[in-house]
């Protein structure tokens, strides 16, 4: 093994994070495709395990200037960094942020070595101070990430607006998916009762909200419904279907819509057509709570992309989803693999559609099965990672920045 680490720099494990599991296992898979270099991790204080430094201390002004000195003492081969606002904006005693100055103070800090970023929200209607961020952040990077295409051609209308500059070291790479997580009918019997849902009563045929609880993913639409359409199904096809709500409350300011959302879930329970299982959306545990049901919804109304459909993607689901909504609508769109909806009327529609339609649910899931394949696997994005790592490498060797192609 080379003596020249991948190091990567995000939030990481135990910490519940979205950005932090998106790393862990983006590493696993970019170890795998790159097995001459052993891939380390520095992480916030909160993060641990081997191959894993936690330096980032976001109590600290100058919380860069470890990581900085950690990354000279690797010699890394590539420097990859996960990105998210908030994982990086120091606040001071007033609670005011540097708007992720630091962050930048990091990529001058490091630039004598190849730096590959890739920002986890950039949406298509930028802030100014948004705007202003990601201009900054592609000059300072080698090669810049984004996973959606239009979130690349969306830049060039904002950038060229202003009379900017348009980067043209940016890349797609789409959120990677597991391919190694699907399960046979004929294990998903085991998997019930390893939740207790068969003794619980769950019906042979189930919606899934499944992830974690937060008040953007908005689960209080489809309950108010709920009844009505289950009432609908019934009607049109005989079947009984239940609605499982599973998942955990990750940030506690969104408390009070978890608590109420779990509320409702009950009463429906006690009616017979719902069930809630409290888990924590992690590991197997999350690709198993979705392996049985047959199709998900995930009514969100704030995503630039999504760890959720991720996993709904990786179990080949067919789903239903927000639109016209960043990321979950893009990808509802390549994949072919959901249904989308703008009103509740529609919401409705959809779920009543998908239920009574098997033949709908095996085709979607079939585009979702081609689409994990040959679209977004782990196995394909960590390749085109390792593309990416080249170009920088390149870059920063040669001084001459990557040219690559605008989107139209």
């Amino acid at each position: 093994m080379s003596s020249q680490p991948i190091v990567m720099v995000s939030s990481y494990p135990p910490r519940l994070c979205g950005i932090a599991t998106f790393c862990e296992e983006a590493r696993e898979f970019i170890q795998k495709a790159n097995p001459d270099h052993e891939v380390l991790v520095i992480s916030h204080t909160d993060g641990s395990g081997p191959g894993v430094f936690p330096l980032i201390d976001m109590g600290r002004n100058d919380w860069w200037k470890p990581v900085a000195g950690k990354i000279e003492a690797l010699k890394p081969y590539a420097v990859h960094i996960e990105h998210e606002y908030g994982l990086y904006e120091y606040r001071d005693e007033r609670g005011v942020g540097d708007a992720n100055d630091g962050f930048l103070d990091l990529l001058e800090a490091i630039s004598d070595f190849p730096i590959v970023v890739e920002p986890h929200t950039i949406h298509g209607r930028l802030r100014d101070i948004e705007a202003d961020f990601v201009y900054k952040l592609c000059r300072r990077s080698h090669v810049v990430l984004f996973k959606c295409h239009y979130q690349k051609w969306r830049l060039d209308w904002t950038f060229s607006g202003r009379g900017w500059v348009i980067p043209r070291n940016i890349m797609v790479v789409p959120h990677g998916a597991r391919p190694d997580k699907r399960w046979g009918l004929h294990e998903i019997p085991g998997l019930r009762k390893e939740f207790g849902l068969e003794e619980a009563g769950l019906a042979d045929h189930v919606v899934g909200m499944i992830g974690w609880i937060q008040s953007n993913k908005r689960w209080d639409i489809l309950l108010s419904m709920w009844e009505e359409i289950h009432g609908e199904i019934k009607r049109r096809t005989g079947q009984a279907w239940d609605l499982l709500a599973a998942g955990a409350m990750r940030d506690p300011a969104h408390r009070a819509d978890y608590e109420e959302w779990k509320e409702e879930v009950r009463i429906l329970a006690g009616k017979g057509i719902a069930h809630y299982h409290e888990f924590i959306p992690r590991g197997d545990d999350y690709y198993k709570m979705m392996a049985v049901c047959d199709f998900i919804v995930l009514p969100s109304t704030d995503e630039t992309q999504s760890g959720t459909l991720a996993r709904i993607i990786a179990m080949n689901k067919p789903f239903i989803t927000t639109a016209p909504l960043e990321g979950l609508t893009a990808q509802a769109l390549e994949s072919e693999g959901g249904l989308l909806f703008t009103t509740k009327q529609m919401l409705r529609d959809k779920v009543i559609k998908m239920a009574c339609d098997e033949a709908l649910r095996l085709s979607l899931g079939e585009n979702l099965k081609h689409y994990l394949e040959h679209v977004v696997s782990w196995e394909v994005v960590a390749e085109q990672y390792t593309e990416a790592y080249r170009l920088a490498r390149k870059a920063q060797k040669t001084g001459r920045p990557v040219v690559l192609d605008p989107e139209f």
